[in-house]
């Protein structure tokens, strides 16, 4: 029987001019899988399949690194809110939800694990918020497509809920729950209308 280090194996060098992004995508992959206990530049470059000096080149430091990859999820999450949200009726608002965390479950688990890190880093402080006023926005917005007037307080409870629902759903991977979750929730937003 053979036995393979999985901290010596590597993944295939990514084509020239996309070992950047390879950097942001391995990030999102090790932080949402390990959090940032053992998240080093060489386990980055690992992931990535590119020299660990990279790491350094591209960002100049890990945190640079983590930053910029929470920017990456924060634009990326503009077009997650589009699928959840896009539709007109409160029978389509937020129908994708429970597949789009099974399909980006890691997009999902960087951006919570990231958000208790900024308790600890003010640093990140600031993203965090982005990410959570894009989220509101969005949501907002899906609302006052779906008829109810604007009110900030009652997105921010939708929003939380839906938050939770995700959250949920992540660590606990029950997706019958979240679509029964929320089907009380459409309930609920009909009869705020």
């Amino acid at each position: 029987m053979v036995c393979v280090d999985p901290d010596t194996v590597t993944r295939p060098a990514p084509a020239h001019g996309s070992k950047r992004q390879a950097l942001i995508d391995a990030t999102i992959t090790l932080v949402a899988r390990g959090g940032l206990r053992n998240f080093t530049y060489r386990a980055v470059a690992r992931e990535a399949g590119v020299a660990h000096g990279l790491v350094a080149h591209h960002f100049g430091s890990r945190d640079a690194l983590i930053e910029e990859a929470l920017r990456y999820t924060l634009d990326s999450s503009a077009e997650v809110l589009t699928d959840v949200t896009e539709g007109s009726s409160l029978d389509d608002f937020v129908s994708h939800l429970a597949e789009l965390v099974s399909r980006e479950p890691d997009l999902q688990a960087f951006q919570y694990e990231l958000i208790l890190e900024s308790r600890r880093n003010p640093e990140l402080a600031p993203l965090v918020e982005n990410l959570y006023a894009a989220y509101r926005d969005a949501t907002a917005d899906a609302l006052e497509r779906v008829g109810i007037t604007r009110d900030d307080a009652l997105t921010h409870l939708v929003f939380a809920a839906l938050d939770g629902l995700v959250f949920q759903q992540l660590t606990m991977g029950n997706s019958a729950r979240t679509e029964a979750s929320l089907a009380k929730l459409r309930q609920f937003l009909a009869s705020a209308r």
